[in-house]
């Protein structure tokens, strides 16, 4: 399937929750907020959440610093 995250069309497999998409592409969950087809989703229904052919994301990762 195609996913288009951040504005980048990138393949990925079939039946893939959002939760295995952030550790596929290597973030660290607590780190980042997602939005999907401009709704944000909540941290605890990322497993619960299925992707499907032609989503878009917007994945925001945080960043510390002082």
């Amino acid at each position: 399937m195609h996913l288009f995250i951040n504005g980048d069309k990138k393949s990925c497999a079939d039946s893939l929750s959002l939760a295995e998409l952030i550790e596929q592409l290597g973030m660290k969950g607590d780190r980042v907020a997602v939005e999907l087809n401009r709704e944000i989703v909540s941290r605890t229904q990322w497993s619960d959440t299925p992707l499907k052919d032609g989503d878009h994301l917007e994945i925001v990762h945080f960043v510390g610093g002082g």
